[in-house]
């Protein structure tokens, strides 16, 4: 399927539990549109989010709601129903927000253009913990809700991981030799992937982050701007040349590619909530749609029990950075001030 957006989508999010599909544009416009396996998708909301562009798009409470965030530094809360505006937050980051991702039900964390990561409490309306930890923009973000640790990419070539619980900044990795854009957590949570803007995967062990255990320098050319996990042994990429592959991890392999969605960057991978459809975004203004059963039917053949034979052997605690090596401002937590309340304005 495929779904003229006109204009382009900086991102997309589907909904945790129903066929609604959410797009974020450049216009600073907020786009939903509800698809079936069988028709063409209908649009059935269109709000003016942000005077400046939609860079960041979540579904949150259970899909009551859409947050959103833009380089004029604001967070927004959508109703899904209406359309009408529960929450802004004006001055939410010093700097133009980059990326949001769902932490828990009530719980999110958005990334800036500064390196700043904070985490919000949509119930209590304010921001619980502030992180100071890049110098450049946050790429990317996945959460591990076990142990509570927050790991952010970014275009200074690092990766960090932040902890929820002690509200400071666990472990930070050694500068790499390019931008880290992209990141999601394998093998049971052993191993931390990166994908990098030269198209080289950057693999961590989980309580080792000063340096990259393994690289995987066969995948792309091109950058790896979007990376989704399949299961624990495989992850799809999207990357700078158009292409969406299937990559097995330890053993590194292209295992096959799925689409390409056009010569343009893939800027964003999603699933839906039944994991039968990947959705696609690149520097166009088509939104794709791809079926996805057939490689989720095969994925469950995998125990990934023979994948976690070959890795190497890593203990489960976090290595602790007293001094990270980009933190020289350090982190810093919040609890309610001024211009944290998040729904103040309503």
């Amino acid at each position: 399927m495929e779904i003229n957006l006109g204009s382009l989508p900086f991102d997309i999010d589907f909904h945790p539990s129903d066929h609604l599909l959410s797009a974020a544009l450049i216009t600073g416009d907020l786009l939903l549109y509800r698809y079936t396996a069988d028709s063409t998708p209908q649009r059935v909301l269109e709000v003016h989010a942000h005077t400046e562009s939609c860079r960041a798009v979540r579904f949150i409470n259970d899909g009551r709601a859409i947050v959103s965030g833009s380089p004029d530094c604001s967070i927004l809360a959508t109703d899904v129903e209406t359309g009408s505006a529960i929450a802004r937050l004006e001055d939410a980051h010093e700097d133009a927000i980059n990326k949001i991702i769902s932490l828990t039900n009530s719980t999110i964390a958005s990334g800036d253009d500064g390196g700043c990561i904070k985490v919000w409490d949509t119930r209590q309306r304010t921001c619980t913990n502030s992180f100071k930890v890049h110098e450049e923009y946050i790429s990317d973000m996945t959460f591990t809700s076990d142990s509570m640790k927050l790991l952010g990419t970014s275009g200074d070539g690092t990766l960090s991981v932040c902890n929820l619980r002690r509200n400071k900044v666990q472990s930070q990795s050694e500068f790499s030799e390019d931008e880290l854009l992209s990141v999601v957590i394998m093998k049971n949570g052993r191993k931390v992937v990166c994908g990098s803007q030269t198209g080289t995967l950057l693999l961590y062990s989980w309580g080792y982050f000063k340096d990259c255990s393994d690289r995987f320098v066969d995948l792309s050319p091109n950058s790896v701007d979007a990376l989704l996990k399949l299961d624990e042994d495989r992850i799809i990429t999207g990357s700078e040349n158009g292409l969406i592959n299937l990559v097995n991890i330890l053993p590194n392999r292209i295992v096959q590619p799925i689409a390409e969605h056009s010569e343009y960057p893939v800027e964003r991978l999603a699933f839906s909530h039944d994991r039968k459809f990947l959705g696609s975004i690149a520097h166009d203004p088509v939104m794709k749609i791809w079926d996805l059963e057939d490689i989720l039917q095969g994925s469950e053949n995998n125990t990934g029990s023979q994948a976690a034979a070959a890795e190497d052997s890593d203990d489960g605690e976090m290595d602790v950075d007293v001094n990270p090596p980009k933190s020289t401002k350090g982190s810093k937590t919040k609890n309610s001030s001024t211009d944290n309340s998040f729904f103040s304005d309503l």
